[in-house]
């Protein structure tokens, strides 16, 4: 396949910059296999069945950009920027560095409340030692850091104090995500109260996403892509909560394309299990899905292995309609645009 195959012109109008208020006001384009409803994220739950199973993603997002001065013995203190991508096995941060060149192996980094040591380097990427660990080091990032937000929004505005709520979900609990798992941003407490009394089960699972998720696809062919790793762990209580939906007939639809990479990590074996470690799984057309039966999902960039990711799910050219009609209804896209609940098996309203 052919990367231009998944390109799509997007009027620069429809990037959103800023998400709706209140969360759950953002609209939903909901699509089957041959029809297409415009709803309202409020209204999820009238697309949903008693017994359907909502698969969350509980990462939380930490301020991954940091400001500082390079301070080497004899040497002119330069500026620093550093987006921390992800801990080693060994307690270090694995950070993209610019500019680059001006860091060696030794040198330190003083981020304010925050210092590092450059401890290996593989042109921009570097892997840093802070100085603080555990909650130490925590407290010290929330003073330091920024939030790292998405490039095309970063290009066009500065990240402020309202972007520490806006991108982090209400369900946000395990550190370590450098971009925000942008479906769920749509949900707050009284969307998640009206789906539990409507019999819509939700179970949680952790995917950190990196920030590999924003880098462009560089082959020119989709099958001589590489994707990054990115840590995730699904448990017990989860893995329960999925084979119950299946066997009672429910469905289980990931909010968000990392919940579902991680289900389908899972049930690579064709049973889904506990897991834990780093995946790369790369889903395209031709994938057979094991564990997801829908996927709930903001609109992707052109060229993504998002949206090959969504076009393995409905095919390429249901994914070409369904987003020629979202840009000629005015959705928003990206990170703090509208979503999608995307139903391969059909859409049928409760009401």
């Amino acid at each position: 396949m052919r990367l231009d195959e998944f390109d799509y012109h997007l009027p620069e109008e429809l990037i959103a910059l800023r998400p709706a208020r209140p969360r759950p006001a953002s609209r939903l384009l909901v699509a089957g296999p041959a029809e297409m409803h415009d709803s309202q994220v409020e209204r999820l739950g009238d697309w949903l069945h008693p017994g359907d199973l909502l698969v969350l993603n509980d990462t939380r997002v930490i301020p991954a950009r940091l400001t500082g001065r390079r301070d080497r013995p004899g040497g002119a203190g330069a500026t620093i920027e550093a987006t921390l991508v992800g801990v080693t096995a060994g307690g270090l941060w694995r950070a993209l560095a610019r500019p680059g060149k001006r860091l060696a192996v030794g040198d330190r980094i003083d981020f304010g409340p925050l210092a590092a040591e450059v401890r290996a380097k593989d042109g921009a990427e570097v892997v840093l030692a802070f100085d603080r660990e555990g909650a130490a080091f925590e407290a010290a990032l929330a003073q330091a850091g920024e939030v790292p937000l998405p490039p095309y929004i970063a290009s066009r505005r500065a990240a402020d104090a309202q972007d520490r709520d806006d991108y982090q979900t209400v369900f946000a609990r395990r550190p370590g995500a450098v971009a925000a798992p942008t479906a769920s941003l749509h949900f707050d407490d009284g969307l998640l109260a009206d789906l539990a009394a409507r019999g819509v089960a939700t179970t949680r699972l952790t995917l950190h996403v990196g920030a590999g998720t924003f880098l462009p696809v560089k082959a020119e062919t989709v099958e001589a892509h590489r994707m990054h790793a990115e840590w995730g762990e699904i448990g017990e209580r989860a893995v329960e909560a999925i084979r119950a939906t299946r066997a009672a007939g429910g469905r289980v639809i990931p909010v968000g394309t990392t919940a579902l990479r991680l289900i389908e990590t899972a049930a690579a074996t064709g049973e889904i299990r506990p897991w834990t470690g780093e995946t790369d799984i790369f889903i395209r057309p031709g994938y057979r899905f094991r564990a997801a039966d829908g996927l709930m999902t903001n609109f992707h960039l052109p060229k993504s292995t998002l949206l090959m990711l969504v076009s393995a799910l409905m095919g390429i050219e249901r994914i070409r309609a369904i987003y020629a009609h979202a840009i000629a209804a005015r959705y928003r896209f990206f990170s703090y645009g509208d979503s999608s609940l995307l139903l391969p098996g059909g859409a049928t309203t409760r009401r």
